[in-house]
């Protein structure tokens, strides 16, 4: 067969040898005191908290029959000013409840003791039946009680393990699609469930080795091969089924009593095959990343599962090629984020492709201890780290997924542990389907923005760059989702004062005056933006905080061509004063196209 290796892409996993399928073998947390409420107010801590430990941001008020405020809502808010004007506090009448009892809304930043003297306030009006908090209430967390389960430390452990469990109240990735660009999906009835319709881009049929070119059957016959026949001394190697290892740890099956759980469980994953026998093209890898994210591809149906998270764990030595970042930039623009491998070389990801693309989010390997795995590649370019394992230490320090036994063509499901970025890579992918599914609204830009800043610091040694740190999969979703550390659901404060944004001129600045807040910004601060201008790729856009520092929203890019700028950003502000003025910085910087800023908002 034809071979051309600087062409091919190649796994990004040590382990995609027959000496890789080997067999399954095998916290604490500081607690802070409770808080509890002023002994003066004499209102029990449950009747001042949302969840434990948690003040209550807003309180459900039953009047008794025949009082105004029981069926007038504008009774109902005079009195919710009232309550507030006595306690010192902020309290707003919200709606009215299908019982007849008035929501009020307190606010994010009151103390329990804060809440209790509200609260003191409406039970000792002889009018009010009964005043009691509005309570958080999330599904009942259990372990999944899949057989090897127990098994997934790299989804669990306190060490190094990516916090997932903790997401699981809030979202498993249900209504999100990932598509899987890889060796195609071999059939596994832990996966199968969760499997939607793909594609098999592999164009060239000596390395399709299922006899025809493209096709609607992203089906992995196998990707074997015999020594000599990738290249001059290259050994041979027994087929990987690398991309339903990879399409597991995402969302393999959970609860169904058998095997392994995936990170977005309730996701579903669309199988794109593009590397077959010694790997893929670079023509055939663009082309999926299009058709995945919803782009039209000659002589390809539309897409009819549009992935709004894509998974490559794949590569290839050198720069990311200007046809590869046209596709790449091209699937961003579309809504989907793409997660990508930094490689198995044990060197700068800036030497290897697609981790050094731009506008990917690309991983590093983290072993069992929390420090980068010796084979991941490292520097200025990773943007986070997930566990990817280390086989050296032990079969079990590897990350075990769904496999197949077959060392040619497909036999009986299996399950093993293997090791790479590759590994790392689709537990990235799968919080991204978490996030996605939390809050369907969130940008490429604030996903990444939110992993990164939600990460914790790596448990152990990383020489040379490993991002923003370990993936945590609990607070990153908890903050774009609302249900802790940060909301997207809070208080606003906007201008809609339009300004022309002049041609390639100088910086226009609008400015919010933010005030009744109290302590720091949130770290998911909501920066709602719609601008109209001709040509995005101009403009440059920065959030100033009162103090002055500025918070880059949007670069400049001579490849983003399309037009107007309505979307959101997220931006860790948590080292800012809340109240002081705000502004929005806009600046056009190229010529001919023009614009302007039609409105901006803070959610805080």
């Amino acid at each position: 067969m034809r071979t051309s290796p600087a062409l091919r892409r190649k796994l990004i996993s040590v382990a995609a040898v027959s000496a890789a399928l080997l067999t399954a073998a095998s916290t604490a947390s500081a607690v802070a005191a409770p808080e509890t409420a002023s002994a003066a107010s004499g209102i029990p801590a449950a009747q001042t908290e949302a969840a434990p430990g948690a003040p209550a941001e807003r309180l459900i008020v039953g009047y008794k029959s025949g009082v105004a405020e029981a069926t007038s809502n504008p009774a109902a808010e005079a009195d919710a000013a009232a309550k507030g004007k006595e306690a010192g506090e902020d309290v707003d009448f919200q709606r009215r409840l299908g019982t007849g009892a008035a929501l009020v809304d307190l606010g994010e930043d009151l103390t329990k003791a804060d809440v209790a003297d509200v609260v003191a306030r409406y039970k000792a009006d002889p009018q009010v039946a009964y005043v009691v908090p509005d309570r958080l209430n999330k599904p009942q967390a259990v372990d999944p009680n899949d057989t090897e389960y127990a098994k997934q430390w790299d989804l669990f452990e306190t060490t190094a393990g990516m916090n997932v469990p903790g997401a699981w109240g809030t979202s498993t990735g249900a209504g999100v699609t990932v598509a899987v660009i890889d060796t195609g999906y071999v059939a596994h009835s832990d996966l199968a469930a969760n499997i939607v319709g793909g594609y098999d881009f592999v164009s060239d049929t000596a390395v399709s080795v299922d006899g025809d070119g493209r096709d609607a059957n992203p089906a992995d016959p196998g990707d074997w091969y015999n020594a000599n026949e990738c290249g001059a001394g290259i050994p041979a190697s027994t087929s990987s089924w690398h991309g339903t290892h990879v399409a597991g740890t995402i969302a393999a099956v959970a609860n169904n009593g058998k095997g392994v759980a995936g990170i977005a469980y309730g996701a579903k994953i669309s199988p794109l095959r593009v590397l077959g026998k010694c790997g893929g093209y670079d023509s055939d890898i663009i082309d999926a990343i299009t058709w995945a994210s919803g782009g039209t591809v000659s002589g390809v149906p539309a897409n009819s599962n549009v992935a709004k998270v894509i998974n490559m764990s794949l590569g290839g030595d050198g720069a990311c090629s200007s046809a590869t970042q046209s596709a790449i930039t091209g699937a961003v623009n579309r809504g989907t984020t793409v997660v990508v491998a930094a490689g198995n070389e044990s060197d700068n990801v800036a030497n290897h492709n697609p981790g050094n693309c731009n506008n990917v989010i690309s991983v590093a390997a983290t072993n069992r201890s929390g420090a980068k795995a010796s084979y991941s590649n490292y520097g200025s370019l990773v943007d986070i780290s997930a566990p990817g394992g280390q086989t050296s230490t032990g079969t079990a320090n590897g990350i075990l997924s769904t496999l197949n036994s077959g060392t040619k063509t497909p036999s009986s499901e299996s399950y093993a542990y293997y090791q790479g970025t590759s590994m790392a890579t689709p537990h990235v992918a799968g919080l991204v389907a978490l996030m996605k599914s939390a809050n369907p609204s969130l940008t490429p830009a604030q996903i990444e923005t939110a992993i990164k800043s939600n990460a914790r610091p790596l448990p152990g040694a990383c020489s040379g760059g490993c991002g923003a740190g370990l993936a945590d999969a609990a607070k990153t979703v908890q903050a774009v989702s609302g249900s802790g550390g940060g909301s997207t659901g809070g208080t606003v404060f906007s201008n809609t004062t339009a300004l022309p944004i002049p041609d390639n001129g100088s910086a226009v600045e609008s400015s919010i005056a933010v005030t009744g807040r109290t302590g720091n910004a949130p770290s998911t601060l909501q920066v709602g933006v719609d601008i109209t201008h001709t040509y995005r790729g101009d403009l440059v856009i920065d959030l100033v905080a009162p103090d002055g520092t500025a918070y880059r929203l949007k670069a400049a890019s001579s490849s983003d061509s399309a037009d107007d700028v309505v979307t959101t950003y997220t931006v860790n502000a948590s080292s800012e004063t809340a109240n002081g003025t705000w502004k929005l910085r806009v600046q056009d910087t190229a010529a001919q196209d023009t614009g302007k800023l039609n409105s901006w908002k803070l959610t805080f």
